[in-house]
């Protein structure tokens, strides 16, 4: 069962990061992803550790980007690697059997190959440009999405991102995406997370099923 909606965490500093995922977890977030760059393991550990209280604390499920040994340390819900990290058969082997992982596509080749590798959701963006990300790849948009879940006609999730706003998600939604990853449009304002659920349908008994295999 994964949400339809995930908040990306965003700060200027790892306690703003944290003071943010506190807030999004208040607003009714049901997943939060930790994505912190530029900082030692150490300190993301640690961090982590502190995400992992406060979503807790929330009953938020807890993914931590990128670093699948610190997410099964703090036993996080899960991680999601991106296309540079190790594969998800490597971070598979090694986490504990109950948590997710997630992969980050850019194009059908991306989709295909996470899905080779049994991840149980797939990021696929980006929808537009964003500032949350250096060095993108040229933005999917509709016509991106449309063409990719045409051919893919998959049971595994697949959540748009990317400069995604409350606007969008009716006419994402229409192409076959499942469900949305959020940065930029959240942190500006945690009250997006009520309008992003209730335009997405999604709440705790509302989730979208999926058998893991």
């Amino acid at each position: 069962m994964i949400p339809k909606l995930h908040y990306i965490s965003q700060g200027t500093s790892a306690q703003e990061h944290l003071e943010n995922i506190q807030k999004a977890c208040g607003a009714g977030a049901e997943l939060v992803q930790l994505r912190i760059k530029g900082i030692s393991d150490k300190n993301i550990l640690k961090l982590a550790a502190e995400a992992r209280e406060i979503t807790s604390h929330f009953q938020t499920r807890l993914i931590i980007n990128d670093h699948y040994k610190i997410a099964k340390e703090v036993k996080a819900d899960g991680v999601h690697l991106g296309k540079t990290d190790v594969t998800p058969t490597v971070a598979r082997k090694y986490l504990y059997n109950w948590q997710i992982i997630g992969g980050t596509a850019n194009t059908m080749q991306d989709c295909e190959a996470l899905l080779d590798e049994q991840v149980n959701y797939i990021s696929l963006g980006p929808f537009r440009a964003t500032t949350t990300k250096t060095d993108l790849p040229p933005a999917l948009g509709l016509i991106g999405y449309t063409a990719i879940t045409d051919v893919l006609k998959t049971g595994t999730p697949i959540l748009g991102v990317g400069g995604i706003t409350p606007d969008d998600v009716a006419d994402i939604l229409k192409t076959g995406i499942s469900g949305i990853a959020a940065s930029g449009s959240i942190t500006r304002d945690f009250n997006n997370i009520k309008i992003f659920n209730q335009l997405l349908k999604a709440s705790a008994t509302q989730e979208q099923r999926h058998t893991f295999k």
